[in-house]
């Protein structure tokens, strides 16, 4: 069972739920009806949103700028959109 995936005109949105200060950085399935992704960046100044990003650029195969924050900068939910991707195209290459 994969997470919720919507599609709007520029892309696929999604949420993911940040463990940040992990030991290894990497997706680690779901939780609940969000992305489970481990960070070793501390929050502070940001550092954990950007590893965020290039935790999903690596595992989607899509270039950072491509991975946006739009909502939850300073919370561990975080409303994401990969551009330029569709939801048929996310669901197959997030873990299920």
């Amino acid at each position: 069972m994969g997470i919720p995936v919507q599609q709007d005109d520029q892309g696929a949105l999604f949420w993911v739920h940040v463990q940040p200060r992990a030991h290894h950085a990497g997706v680690a399935g779901a939780h609940g009806d969000a992305l489970k992704v481990r960070v070793a960046a501390a929050p502070q100044g940001g550092r954990a949103n950007e590893e965020v990003r290039e935790v999903l650029a690596s595992i989607l195969g899509v270039p950072l700028s491509r991975v946006e924050i739009l909502s939850g900068e300073r919370s561990r939910r975080k409303r994401v959109r990969v551009s330029g991707i569709t939801t048929a195209e996310i669901a197959a290459l997030l873990p299920r």
